[in-house]
């Protein structure tokens, strides 16, 4: 059996797309999507992905009209929200440390929720 490697893209849509693509790049340092071919995209480290369907009525995502969230690994978590909170962004750190590691909760400024995975391995 043919499996898939990994995502190739994720693809949302946004209310003014140029402002977000710049905020996800100067505050999470994901490069926006080359003008050409010739430039490469934003690579991401090898490392565990979960893709996981949750429940139509979870309250997870915030929202109930949300139908997805992002989960990003880092390699520092308190690092990382240091750096968010520099830069006047909102981030909730959840206290407690769960055997896959911690995590973090912040939003895009269209109001997507992000989620911050240190992972323990």
């Amino acid at each position: 059996m043919q499996k898939v490697t990994g995502i190739g893209g994720f693809f949302f849509r946004a209310e003014d797309p140029q402002a977000l693509a710049e905020w996800y790049e100067e505050h999470l340092g994901i490069s926006q999507v080359p003008a050409d071919y010739d430039a490469l995209p934003w690579r991401q480290e090898a490392g565990p992905t979960v893709f996981a369907p949750f429940k139509k009525n979870s309250e997870y995502f915030g929202r109930d009209e949300q139908m997805w969230m992002l989960n990003f690994r880092v390699q520092d978590l308190a690092a990382m929200v240091a750096q968010l909170e520099r830069a006047g962004i909102k981030v909730d750190v959840d206290q407690e440390e769960y055997p896959n590691g911690k995590f973090a909760r912040l939003y895009d400024p269209e109001g997507n929720p992000i989620e911050l995975w240190e992972s323990k391995s």
